[in-house]
């Protein structure tokens, strides 16, 4: 028997949670810039205990990112944090550094730690190194391909989690890149935002047909792939694997698109689950995606069958 897996998304503000829940999200991922990174959007603890409660009401789940590199600035006031999010009812933090384990561990054992390291997450030892510690589950890395995942069954001990659709982080400096540059040209911010909300894009010489969005927040410079992933077509393997939880990642996405992923992943897993052995993909059920599709932004299947060289 196949487990039906979660459907996860990222989620912006307050005001997203109830449409995506309606559109057939399970579970959300949402945080704060200070402690997580390349975030939909940024919640205070108010707004993360009224988007538990939210949820909860509607048998949802609630994980937050504590991802960002810890520095020592950081550890001082993470369990007060770490705390808090306990208090508030979250379900669970994806982590990438041991400090957030042993917070958690200490401050708020009941929520469960999901491992995320992101591009150094590929095989079923390290994921169950990482179990065997504490964490419930492994965050895959977006650049495995779909054999590599497919081939962990058997193998881990803890619940897995794969993005299935969206952009991808393809650079990260901590330095503020973009004003820089834009200093460098002679041409003043004044006060200008360099966020999420400015809409810019680097193109390189080699591919001008391709955008690749950037922007900076209080975690440095963040450049974007000039493509989505989109495994609709291909999920059953995802779901013949049993993988435990499959990520719409929303960021730089508007409300109405994301809406529509998730509307569609949700009518494709409960139609795959209602008779696995008798599914097969309908071309149709692509057809909304590609309808509000951003004609710049190719659907790819990303990693899934790029055959890699470590």
């Amino acid at each position: 028997m196949v487990n039906k897996p979660e459907l996860l998304v990222t989620a912006g503000s307050l005001n997203e949670i109830s449409t995506l829940i309606d559109a057939g999200a399970d579970a959300l991922l949402i945080g704060n810039d200070r402690f997580g990174m390349r975030l939909a959007g940024s919640f205070s603890i108010e707004e993360i205990q009224e988007a538990v409660q939210q949820a909860h009401a509607r048998q949802v789940h609630v994980y937050v990112s504590l991802q960002n590199l810890m520095s020592n600035d950081l550890l001082d006031s993470l369990p007060d944090y770490v705390k808090a999010l306990g208090n508030a009812g979250v379900d669970g933090v994806e982590f990438n550094d041991p400090s957030v384990l042993m917070a958690v561990k200490t401050y708020a054992p009941q929520m469960k730690l999901h491992w995320n390291a992101e591009m150094t997450t590929t095989n079923y030892a390290t994921a169950n190194y990482w179990g065997r510690r504490g964490a419930k589950r492994v965050v895959f890395a977006r650049e495995l391909n779909m054999d590599e995942i497919t081939g962990m069954k058997g193998h881990l001990e803890i619940e897995s989690q794969v993005q299935v659709h969206g952009m991808t982080n393809i650079y990260h400096s901590k330095r503020s890149l973009v004003g820089s540059y834009m200093l460098h040209q002679g041409r003043p911010l004044d006060g200008g935002s360099l966020g999420k909300e400015r809409g810019l894009f680097l193109l390189e010489g080699e591919r001008p047909g391709e955008k690749y969005p950037i922007y900076e927040d209080i975690n440095g410079t963040h450049i974007m792939s000039s493509d989505d992933i989109c495994i609709l077509e291909d999920l059953h393997f995802l779901l013949e694997a049993g993988v435990n939880s499959l990520k719409v990642e929303g960021l730089l996405k508007p409300l109405s698109y994301n809406e529509t992923v998730v509307r569609t992943y949700r009518q494709v897993i409960d139609t795959y689950m209602a008779d696995p052995a008798n599914y097969s993909y309908q071309e149709q059920f692509m057809d909304n995606i590609r309808k509000i599709q951003d004609p710049e932004r190719e659907l790819t299947f990303g990693f899934f069958y790029k055959e890699q060289v470590y």
